[in-house]
């Protein structure tokens, strides 16, 4: 297959050859507009002005933003108001309005970020597979997009967060009408801008993307794009090119480009956020000198990293052209472009923390993470008393009136990107420790990138450190673009396997499990056999997925020992000489007990996602889950990691959700009903294939489209009970848990581990009351030592019994010490075992100095060689403080077990200490000034003798 690069330049001739097919010529001609060809991009364009030789790109005109302090729309419109107004007139046109798409892209598997407005729609509605939610459509879709990101604030122009003003329609060829959609946003233009035919000038274009590809219409004034309308017209399959089941209309128009153009203000800031840039600028105290900015702004596009390739160079041509030395010039536009990357990037970390998005270390919030950071140098940087969360806050008030949901967790967001400034400063301190070790050597962008990537340390950090020192480092222009395209593939958290089988040909199993997972019994036909692999037209076995174990049981009494899905196939492994055959009846019976566990750690999966909900905030979204009949996890995204108090309420809360006995609903029902019902939080899970998709709601706790097997009542799960959590990668932690009647087996488990516990602490200290909730005391005991909960019973054993010998060996008496909780009791015992061994050690260095001042007096020739009663490790203690205070000594000491060790400061020890192991039937090495080895100490000896 071509790419879309070689599909668009195959077929623009074809399009530009035919215009009258392709474009709406017949409303343009109507309208006065002629078709010229531009002279310097050879492009075809419609104006009205029959003399005029180039096209509307700034890059062929040479105008730059004309619009600026001379804007020829009649309509000036605020940015919230473009839209409101862009609603009102579609709507009187046909079209519904209707809410954006989170800009996470849970449902969408192609992609991370929804980065355009049709994003949202893909990939079932354009298909054709799912009916849209309204034909025709418009959306205000916002957007993330990254690989501009060094661009923002330098060019007045760019951003990593936008909307993208959608105007849709999904219709059969036969009611394709490109006359009318066009005029439709032609009237947008004319009536809702307020521009006259001759400020306007469209270009004829190309697209292609994911396989579709059609032609496109651009509309430029005084050198600024408003948009583009992209007919989809066909699809390009690995057999040829071929027409779209359905016409899609995917019309984009930058919000932020509109309301800038209908000002004509000088940034594209100043007009998308005025309140936000009113803010900061009180903040920082900077002023805008505005003759300075209408005079950089027509050329503050050469300074586009995508397009030039010496930035200073561009600088110098810029500065000439303001008529301002560049240094000025600089000094004036870095502060100013800096706080207009904080007002953009926290913009866009609002949206996409608001939709559940985290930043982290992997995946797309890495992008996110990295947003932070950047908005933090700028506030570093120029030392701004200018709080981030404070300004997502303006943000979100400010859009209130098109996106009121914004405000609704703002102290979620505060608690996210507070412990993610954390972060940043423990980044920085560990920052100063590795440019020490980089700073004798230069170091080159890759290794920048490398630094960033897998440290996170900016390469601002580096330079400033590099310079302290006088040194210097030259950062890339564009290096946090760079830094982006590193991560542009989505990272998985989990995967189901997979086994291919050949079958083709077949329809898709019918499911009987879904409606109630007490089916355990069914009859069904052999559609296809292969070998031990069994194909059958209807199904009550689970098949493996969703994290989810298959069922086991029988077919015609032969045992299944696996179910796993293929396309819309669910295969059944059996074994050897399993005797069906195509076409055969055959009966169907599921394991009952293992049916139910399943169903019960995956309801209680569910209820668990939704009590962490309540608990930890509204960010939190399942990124992987695993179900089997003993004991479940589930991970979900959270930024930092679940202590034992927070892991108790989401016990209790998951328990008061089990204890009201909610009826569970499980649904099958077309994709566009269950997102217009739900809304998008139904893919929290992921995306989910299909036009139908399975959805189970327990009312007013959890939604998901999930094709797991649940109960009917949330009672049935029994009771849930938390084993653990942990932190598995930045931004995502795991909760480890059960269900049912392995609640009771395991809660068995931890009261013998607690008697062993007790009994052991019973020694050192003694318990005031009665201890309560075992389950907590004890994973709060496992916190403390840092060990896994079965091996707390061994670790407390293991301190207690060195405590009591080390008292003996001291000679000391330990009066038991009265405590109220089990986590107390293990603080003190811990603090007594410390304390002994901190008074054994002081003991071991007396003795020690007594043993070097006798060491020291044996020594012969700069050397010292003697057999000694030490383990090793105070043997090489022992050598170090000698070779530290007399470092021109080498010392070998030898103790009763045959252990070897080697010190020396003035020469390579290894050499020495290996022949003299191997002299004596041992062995030995190391490195440097330090060598250890073995040796058979009575061959020593006799040789001694």
């Amino acid at each position: 297959m071509k790419s879309d690069k070689e599909i668009k330049k195959e077929f623009l001739p074809k399009f530009w050859k035919n215009p009258d097919r392709y474009y709406a010529t017949g409303v343009l001609k109507e309208e006065g507009f002629v078709r010229k060809i531009c002279i310097i991009c050879k492009k075809p364009f419609w104006n009205t002005n029959a003399e005029r030789r180039v096209c509307g790109d700034p890059l062929c005109s040479g105008e730059g933003f004309g619009f600026i302090g001379k804007t020829p729309a009649k309509k000036e419109m605020s940015y919230i108001d473009v839209w409101l107004k862009f609603a009102r007139m579609f709507r009187k046109l046909g079209y519904t309005p209707i809410k954006r798409y989170p800009v996470v892209a849970r449902w969408n598997p192609t992609m991370e970020y929804t980065n355009a407005s049709i994003s949202a729609f893909q990939p079932y509605v354009i298909s054709g597979e799912v009916e849209p939610p309204a034909n025709p459509l418009v959306i205000p879709q916002f957007c993330l997009r990254f690989n501009d990101i060094d661009n923002v604030g330098v060019t007045q122009s760019h951003n990593t967060g936008f909307v993208m003003i959608g105007q849709h329609s999904f219709v059969p060829p036969d009611k394709w009408d490109l006359e009318r959609v066009f005029s439709d946003i032609h009237l947008w233009l004319r009536k809702g801008i307020g521009l006259e035919n001759s400020d306007i000038t469209y270009h004829e274009d190309a697209w292609a993307g994911g396989g579709n590809f059609g032609s496109c219409m651009e509309f430029f004034s005084k050198g600024c794009e408003l948009g583009n309308q992209v007919y989809m017209l066909y699809e390009q399959r690995p057999s040829g090119i071929k027409e779209l089941g359905i016409k899609v209309l995917d019309m984009g128009m930058g919000q932020e480009r509109n309301a800038w153009f209908t000002q004509g203000c000088e940034t594209i800031y100043d007009a998308t956020f005025p309140t936000v840039v009113k803010k900061l600028l009180s903040k920082t105290g900077l002023k805008i000198d505005s003759d300075i900015m209408r005079r950089y702004i027509p050329y503050a596009g050469l300074l586009n990293l995508d397009e030039t390739e010496d930035v200073e160079k561009s600088w110098k041509l810029v500065a000439k052209r303001v008529g301002i030395d560049v240094k000025d010039l600089k000094d004036f536009m870095v502060p100013l472009s800096g706080m207009y990357s904080v007002a953009e990037h926290a913009r866009s970390l609002l949206v996409a923390l608001a939709d559940g998005g985290l930043p982290s270390n992997v995946g797309g919030g890495y992008n996110l993470r990295m947003l932070f950071r950047r908005a933090k140098l700028f506030v570093n940087k120029h030392d701004w008393p200018v709080d981030i969360p404070e300004v997502c806050e303006w943000h979100a008030h400010y859009l209130k009136p098109i996106f009121p949901e914004l405000v609704k967790n703002l102290d979620g967001l505060r608690n996210i990107l507070e412990v993610e400034g954390k972060k940043y400063e423990n980044t920085k301190k560990k920052s100063v420790r590795i440019v020490k070790k980089i700073l004798k050597g230069e170091v080159s962008e890759k290794e920048l990138l490398k630094l960033y990537d897998s440290h996170g340390i900016p390469p601002e950090i580096i330079r400033e450190e590099f310079e302290r020192r006088g040194k210097g480092i030259k950062i890339p222009d564009d290096f946090y673009s760079r830094v982006s395209e590193l991560h542009e593939k989505k990272e998985r958290v989990t995967e189901t396997e997979k086994v291919e089988i050949p079958f083709s040909g077949i329809p898709e199993t019918k499911i009987l499990y879904y409606n109630n997972y007490k089916t355990l019994s069914f009859e069904a036909r052999v559609l296809e056999v292969s070998g031990n692999f069994v194909v059958l037209d209807q199904t009550g076995f689970y098949p493996t997925s969703g994290g989810q174990l298959h069922d086991l049981g029988s077919i015609n009494r032969e045992r299944v020992l696996d179910v796993f899905k293929q396309g819309g196939m669910i295969v059944h492994k059996m074994k050897k000489g399993h005797g069906m055959k195509r076409g055969m009846k055959v009966k169907g019976e599921i394991d009952w007990l293992r049916r139910l566990k399943l169903s019960q750690q995956h309801t209680a999966t569910h209820i668990v996602n939704a009590a962490a909900r309540k608990v930890l905030g509204k960010h939190i979204n399942q990124a992987g889950a695993k179900k089997t009949e003993e004991r479940s996890h589930l991970d979900i995204t959270h930024y930092q990691p679940v202590n034992v108090r927070e892991l108790k309420e989401i016990e209790n809360a998951a328990n008061k959700i089990v204890g009201r006995g909610i009826k569970i609903e499980n649904m099958l029902i077309p994709r566009n009903v269950a997102e217009k019902r739900f809304g998008m939080r139904i893919y929290q899970g992921g995306a989910v294939p299909g036009r139908m998709i399975r959805v189970v709601n327990i009312p007013r706790v959890d939604v998901e489209a999930c094709g797991g097997t649940h109960l009917n009542n949330t009672k049935e799960v029994g009771k849930i009970k938390l084993i653990k959590t942990s932190k598995i990668q930045d931004g995502v932690v795991r909760i480890e848990f059960t269900a049912g009647e392995e609640v009771e087996r395991i809660s068995g488990e931890e009261n013998e581990i607690f008697e062993i516990v007790l009994k052991n602490l019973n020694e050192l200290v003694e318990l005031d009351g009665k201890i309560t909730d075992i389950s907590k005391q004890l994973r709060e005991c496992s916190e403390f030592f840092s060990v896994p909960l079965k091996q707390i019973g061994k670790t407390v054993e293991k301190f207690v019994k060195e405590a009591l010998e080390d008292s003996k060996i001291l000679k000391m008496s330990l009066a038991k010490k009265r405590v109220k909780t089990l986590k107390k009791a293990c603080e003190t015992v811990f603090k007594i075992w410390k304390s002994q061994k901190k008074e054994l050690e002081n003991m071991r260095i007396k003795r020690a100095g007594s043993e070097i001042r006798k060491l020291l007096n044996k020594a012969k020739r700069e050397r010292i060689f003697e057999i000694v009663d030490m383990s090793r490790k105070e043997m090489i203690k022992t050598a170090d403080l000698i070779v530290s205070s007399h470092p021109k000594l080498t010392v070998i000491l030898i103790n009763k077990n045959g252990d070897v060790v080697g010190m020396s400061k003035t020469k390579d020890i290894t050499k020495e200490l290996r022949k003299f192991c191997r002299k004596y039937g041992g062995s030995g090495g190391g490195k440097g000034s330090l060598a250890q080895g073995k040796i058979n100490l009575s061959k020593l000896k006799r040789g001694k003798k």
